[in-house]
């Protein structure tokens, strides 16, 4: 922990705090009627003033959550004015054109949100985020109730989106790619996302179609920024699953500031509402800090870091699982004996430095390291009983025994990973409301693995074979057998690998008219070399091109309306875990897996009750070839890691969100999606992602007599997956699915202090900015969703009954939320 001391000293030696307001800033160019930049244009605002410089450029500070009127004013031109309401910290580019004939004197109301909108980038509220109720509350807790977005496992932070695995998708901090532990199995075994939402600003998500910018991944892009502190803050959240600490601080100069978040989890309240009761001692715990510093107007630097220590032990002791029909129920008794100890320690940092070489040109050099080391070591024995049971016995009192056997797993995989990163970026804008876009970067990535893993399992006294191994028949207890005794699985690799990356974009930018319509039109490419080098054997070096657009337009209706489209060529080079195949082994040579992508979407603005509601809907279609065959279980992905299938995925996503109850934000989505693949040209079956139908709600409400009293809902339906069938099957054979995921988390709060309250100064709650009480209530219904199945075998009957395993019940959570 000598790390972390360091930080904190580091922290507290920039601390020497005041406050003050809270700003947003605003900037552009000023053009008369022939394109021509002006000079000397007046800018008021509040008392602020400013003037346009000899390239017509401007910039000026104007207070954030709140609407703010700007007044331009020219010695030769007539006046104009906007309204504005921006975040704090919130950059908004305005490059008016100004006229001598008429002045523009309608109010325009300007929000940040115009520009997303045109991109497909959905922006969550960070307030929301934390308010909304979930297993594993924070930004992925939201994302799955986005259209396209699914998941069935509520104790873990990954999802999918539209037909791609947990490995697809590109999540970013301060504009810093980030990276999550390699070994997780098991959603439980997670404990944190790498994203602190005490520290969140803003959050943007793009599901498909995204611009050049954004890395080489086939699926969606998660966009976060935190915030840049302008006054001294604190957070405290305290609740049954743990709790987090949040401090803001700024320097007396203004130049300092610094947003450092402390976090602890403990997941043990749920693990107990399972069917296996254990001793589960888990330790989930982090420390993040964003500090930055604002050398002059043009340069400013920050820095980003994380400390993370995940101990997991697990030590299962029985499990009781009734299943099977009214006609004939079933149960499972497990006896398990021996433990699990992981360990998932990740450090990481990035350093970024932004200069603004003139009013319109902006560069910037981001370095990050990225450090983890990880161990995943079991033994545990586990010997069941299978059997009819009576509706009121327990799983322990079968009627009648049709199996016994037993499994022992050993694991003891370690792996080392460390990845360094240095890009260079610059953002250049015209005259003409166009900009241009670049970067250029470098990565490293040193992998050291280790895998040794079996599994052995009896039924009845009789070794049970390897179901992908061709052994002689047996045909005991009849005859003897002469075959050789070998575990069930048995997966043993040493790789010691290093992946040496250089990847780059550019792209365009302009918004332009045609007739009285305006249009957007984004065009760019991506390119990306790697070659990956072992001790065993180096991998030949290869290059994929990416070309992207969009294109998006907002017609001169009455109706407030954007029609966009968007795609390109995409690929995603393997990742480590994508290179390493069934047995452990990798295979330096993978290619790239390829996706043509097509995106076509229509936003609708609209009131309804008098108040402001969005109806988005996207209709997109992705051809994959050179695919990476994969399974799952639970979260741990395996490939097959070679190219040798093809694929699609189609689908239809439709959300509404608006202000439901007047003052907050609430939406309800729904999405078709179908995506199947093609392997070795055996024909196409379902990909383990093919999640057909999908329901969500995010709502919010307040009691109208006491409205104080907030409620919260969150709730989730998604058709089953495949995934139901017996591991190492042959999906052409088995292509089960898994009952339907039914999921309602509900969340009650009491708001003593809000920023609507008003505090007199003699009472103790002044000191608050925000105070709540909460109760919290997950799995509302008590709906029994599996993520797996077990299989057990009766040798007698030849049968093998698929035991379902179990999410998390109903549970209630205590929670205490408090700001300064």
């Amino acid at each position: 922990m000598n790390n972390n001391r360091v930080i904190f000293v580091f922290l507290f030696l920039c601390i020497s705090c005041i406050s003050f307001a809270q700003n947003a800033h605003v900037k552009g160019v000023i053009l008369d009627n022939q394109k021509r930049p002006v000079v000397d244009v007046n800018i008021s605002s509040l008392g602020n003033i400013t003037q346009s410089d000899s390239n017509g450029f401007f910039e000026i500070d104007v207070p954030a959550n709140k609407k703010t009127s700007l007044i331009f004013t020219h010695i030769s031109l007539k006046m104009m004015s906007l309204t504005v309401s921006l975040k704090p910290n919130e950059i908004f580019v305005f490059n008016p054109v100004m006229s001598n004939s008429e002045e523009q004197m309608g109010e325009v109301f300007v929000s940040s949100r115009n520009k997303k909108r045109v991109q497909g980038i959905t922006t969550i509220d960070a307030a929301t985020i934390k308010k909304i109720p979930g297993a594993n509350a924070g930004i992925e807790n939201i994302l799955k109730t986005l259209p396209g977005v699914n998941s069935n496992n509520e104790l873990s932070t990954q999802y999918a989106v539209r037909g791609g695995n947990y490995d697809e998708n590109l999540v970013y901090v301060n504009e810093v790619e980030v990276y999550r532990p390699f070994l997780i199995r098991s959603g439980q075994q997670e404990g944190l996302s790498f994203t602190n939402t005490d520290l969140v600003q803003n959050v943007d998500f793009s599901a498909g179609g995204f611009q050049a910018k954004f890395g080489d991944k086939l699926s969606s892009v998660l966009d976060i920024t935190y915030r840049k502190p302008t006054q001294f803050g604190a957070s405290l959240e305290a609740s049954l699953l743990g709790g987090s600490m949040s401090v803001d601080a700024v320097s007396k100069n203004k130049k300092w500031s610094a947003v450092t978040g402390v976090r602890y989890r403990n997941n043990s309240l749920l693990v107990n509402s399972q069917d296996t009761e254990t001793n589960y001692t888990p330790t989930f715990a982090d420390i993040q800090t964003n500090i930055n510093y604002d050398i002059s107007k043009k340069w400013q630097i920050s820095f980003l870091g994380n400390i993370s220590e995940n101990k997991y032990l697990y030590q299962p002791l029985t499990r009781e699982t009734k299943f099977g029909t009214i006609d004939q129920p079933m149960a499972l008794a497990v006896y398990y004996e021996g433990q699990e100890r992981d360990k998932y320690d990740t450090y990481f940092g990035a350093l970024k430095t932004t200069y603004k070489v003139s009013p319109t040109l902006t560069l910037k050099l981001i370095g990050s390291l990225f450090h983890t080391t990880e161990q995943e070591h079991f033994d545990i024995l586990a010997q069941y009983r299978l059997g009819n049971v009576g509706e009121e016995q327990d799983a322990s009192q079968v009627d009648f025994t049709r199996g016994i056997g037993s499994q022992l797993s050993h694991a003891r995989n370690d792996l080392d990973a460390l990845i360094a990163n240095a890009e260079i970026k610059g953002f250049k804008e015209w005259l003409n409301d166009s900009q241009l876009e670049f970067g250029l970067k470098y990565t490293r990535e040193s992998i050291r693995d280790r895998v040794a893993e079996w599994e052995m399992i009896d039924s009845a006294g009789f070794s049970i074979n390897p179901p992908i191994v061709i052994l002689p028949k047996n045909n005991e207890p009849y005859q003897p057998y002469t075959g050789p005794l070998l575990p069930y699985q048995d997966v043993r690799a040493t790789n010691y690998n290093t992946i040496n990356r250089f990847s780059g974009y550019a792209q365009y930018n302009k918004k332009s008219e045609i007739g009285s319509n305006q249009v957007w039109y984004n065009i760019g490419a991506r390119f990306q070399s790697w070659n990956v080098l072992g001790a065993a054997v180096d991998g030949k070096n290869q290059i994929v091109f990416s070309p992207r657009a969009q294109f998006a337009i907002k017609p001169d209706w009455d109706k407030d309306m954007v029609f966009r489209l968007s795609g390109g060529l995409y690929y995603q080079p393997p990742f480590y875990r994508e290179l390493r195949d069934l047995e452990g082994v990798v295979n330096p040579n993978v290619k790239a897996q390829q996706s043509v992508q097509v995106v076509l979407g229509n936003d609708y603005n609209f009131k309804m009750w008098n108040r402001p509601f969005k109806w988005v809907t996207e209709i997109y279609y992705k051809s994959l070839s050179d695919v990476n065959v994969y399974s799952i279980d639970n979260v741990r992905i395996r490939y097959v890691a070679n190219n040798n299938a093809k694929a699609y995925a189609q689908g239809l996503d439709f959300r509404l969100n608006g202000e439901f109850v007047p003052g907050t934000e609430s939406w309800i989505s729904f999405g078709y999606l179908k995506t199947e693949e093609n392997y070795a040209d055996k024909g196409y079956i379902a990909r383990p992602t093919d999640q057909r139908l999908k329901f969500a709600m995010l709502f919010q409400d307040y009691m109208p007599n006491i409205p104080s009293v907030k409620l919260y809902l969150n709730l989730v339906y998604n058709t089953g997956l495949p995934g139901g069938a017996p591991a190492y099957s042959d999906p052409y054979l088995y292509q089960n699915r898994l009952n339907d995921y039914r999921r309602v988390d509900i969340g009650f709060a009491k708001v003593f202090v809000d920023s609507s309250t008003k505090v007199a100064k003699a009472n103790w709650l002044k000191n608050f900015k925000e105070l709540s009480v909460g109760l919290e209530i997950f799995n509302l219904f008590n709906n029994q969703n599996a993520i797996t199945n077990t299989w057990v075998r009766d040798v007698y009957s030849k049968n093998q009954y698929a035991i379902p395993n179990y999410m998390t019940s109903r549970v209630f959570n205590i929670k205490l939320n408090a700001r300064l």
